[in-house]
């Protein structure tokens, strides 16, 4: 099969590095004073590095991968894996509308898609501000009580949402017009999770002012990293 991958034209490039910032996947490095794809198998292929390009040297091309599901094909983010329990009998559903003790939820706003919330909220005043990103709710057994509790919730996806720039100026905005206490920022363990740390970094520099900043790193099987 196929997949889209960047091609660097050495001829065009500077070296400038600029490209190699706006990877979140990290595939990309200076080699020699070159801009080089240093690792395909995380090359998303949709293109962040070519915006940021001063001279136009990257483009996106199509290559052969291996076959789905091998380690190789695409972003690691991408590859399946079955966290069911090897031994015994897997755990069924329960019964909706079950409510299992403890689970009361911890949300405190609403909206919470940074997509649709308005920069000037009564919310975020005083507000410790959790920015998750979308998987994180999902893979983290314990995230009301044990991350949300407290905070006011801001969601996205760095990888799919293809609003990196719009999203960095609205929380600039949020950070910049409201009195936040602190900011944390929860992604899972994934390369191109990690763009969610970059962008929120760059609105936190963007606004001004110095606000406790936590980085918490979630694994896909559901624990926080030490």
């Amino acid at each position: 099969m196929k997949k889209k991958i960047i091609r660097i034209d050495e001829e065009k490039c500077d070296g400038c590095g600029i490209c190699v910032k706006a990877c979140a996947e990290g595939a990309l490095a200076l080699v020699n004073g070159k801009a080089r794809l240093v690792n395909e198998q995380h090359c998303d292929g949709l293109g962040a590095c070519i915006g940021p390009c001063p001279r136009q040297a990257i483009t996106i091309i199509e290559q052969e991968v291996c076959l789905p599901g091998r380690a190789a094909c695409g972003c690691p983010g991408s590859l399946a894996m079955d966290l069911r329990a090897k031994a015994g009998a897997p755990d069924r559903p329960a019964q909706l509308p079950a409510v299992q003790p403890g689970g009361a939820s911890a949300l405190q706003q609403w909206p919470v898609q940074l997509h649709l919330l308005n920069q000037q909220a009564a919310y975020f005043q005083d507000a410790d501000i959790l920015i998750a990103a979308d998987c994180v709710p999902a893979a983290l057994g314990d995230f009301h009580p044990g991350l949300l509790k407290g905070r006011i919730l801001i969601i996205f996806c760095p990888k799919l949402d293809n609003a990196a720039q719009e999203y960095t100026g609205k929380l600039t905005e949020i950070f910049r017009l409201n009195r936040v206490r602190s900011v944390t920022a929860a992604h899972m363990e994934v390369p191109c999770c990690y763009g969610t740390i970059k962008l929120v970094q760059d609105a936190l520099k963007a606004s001004g002012k110095h606000i406790p900043f936590n980085e918490v790193v979630v694994t896909v099987r559901g624990e926080i990293k030490p």
